[in-house]
């Protein structure tokens, strides 16, 4: 099971993330938290796998809480209703591994709970295009050796790299190429370690320096 704490100023946000998370036979939520403070205290006390953090609460906030939640052995997926990128870059340089708006759809939530648990990172396909944009200023030669790096991929191990920089996560990919999760899976942990990245964000900005978004 992963073990999931939810940290939410607004009792009917948390209480709906806890019904979306609970219904997923692989996830329970093992406790709740109203501020950034409360968040930390609880995730010292439940050890959680994934801490679900709301960017935006009274007093000590979810971007103050995160690097101390991840120092603590918890993986961190930052939860906003605002597009923003500063709030993106601030969540990755806190050490969260997710950033999701609030209005994602909940089957997209659960999946990405489990991708974070397994070690990947997962970003709303709103933000990632903006993100990696911020992150890589492309030039000729900057291209030239993302290309030249990303020639040693498989065309499927490319195909689906691809996918992942586009924003989508292990099962959208697998429905839209007609093969299965686990199969995806594999080919992402292959260009993994064929490109020395430690994560898919890693992956997308390969992708956009390349200029093959």
């Amino acid at each position: 099971m992963i073990r999931v704490l939810v940290a939410d100023d607004e009792q009917l946000v948390r209480s709906g993330l806890r019904l979306i998370l609970e219904a997923a036979p692989e996830i329970t939520v093992v406790g709740e938290a109203a501020d950034g403070a409360e968040a930390l205290a609880e995730a010292r006390r439940l050890r959680p796998d994934v801490v679900l953090l709301d960017v935006r609460m009274p007093g000590t906030d979810g971007l103050a809480a995160a690097p101390r939640i991840v120092a603590g052995g918890a993986k961190v997926i930052m939860l906003t209703t605002f597009d923003r990128d500063e709030y993106v870059h601030r969540a990755l340089r806190a050490g969260a591994v997710g950033f999701l708006l609030k209005d994602t759809p909940p089957r997209d939530l659960a999946a990405a709970v489990r991708t974070v648990a397994a070690g990947n990172a997962m970003l709303a396909p709103t933000v990632t295009r903006r993100l990696i944009e911020s992150f890589a200023e492309r030039g000729p030669d900057r291209r030239e050796a993302a290309r030249q790096r990303l020639g040693e991929l498989t065309a499927r191990e490319l195909e689906i790299v691809r996918e992942v920089a586009r924003g989508h996560a292990n099962a959208g990919i697998a429905r839209r190429l007609g093969m299965s999760e686990a199969t995806v899976k594999a080919h992402v942990s292959r260009a993994l370690a064929k490109l020395g990245a430690d994560n898919r964000v890693q992956l997308a900005i390969l992708v956009h320096d390349a200029d093959l978004s």
